[in-house]
């Protein structure tokens, strides 16, 4: 059951740092070369459909499956193992605050500013929520190289 949820975890995992990596490398740089009122209003739009279903389900199980998979297989893990799955556990927790506490409330102050002056909106925005992105882009991208290394 520990090999299934811990491979579980590694396809969460990757599909969501593959999802991060998109963004960093694709979607932020082209969106970078947008007018200020174009640039707030698709991230506005993508603000709010990212959190769909799937995203949700990626989100919550790239912590959920590898702790399940770290606590289900306590005694069973060589000691490498075990601390290379907990080591990708606090990535993506790491990741997760990262959002929680930068992003997301950049997202909605963003959000709040819908019909105010653009230019102000995105150089209140954008460099930091790149620089925030980029930390959790590393972050779950190290989690998922962990989860890897411990199959």
């Amino acid at each position: 059951m520990t090999s299934l949820i811990l491979v579980l975890a590694t396809i969460a995992t990757g599909l969501y740092a593959g999802f991060m990596l998109t963004f960093l490398t694709g979607v932020m740089p082209g969106l970078a070369e947008l007018t200020d009122e174009q640039f707030t209003a698709a991230i506005r739009r993508f603000n709010e459909k990212v959190p769909g279903p799937v995203f949700l389900v990626l989100f919550l199980g790239v912590v959920a499956l590898p702790a399940a998979a770290f606590l289900t297989g306590l005694g069973e893990h060589d000691g490498v193992a075990g601390l290379v799955i907990l080591a990708a556990v606090t990535c993506s927790v790491a990741g997760h605050l990262v959002t929680v506490a930068g992003n997301i409330p950049l997202n909605n102050a963003l959000a709040a500013s819908e019909g105010g002056a653009d230019s102000a909106a995105r150089a209140a925005f954008e460099s930091r929520w790149n620089t925030l992105h980029r930390v959790r882009t590393l972050l779950s991208l190290a989690a998922f190289v962990l989860l890897v290394v411990a199959l």
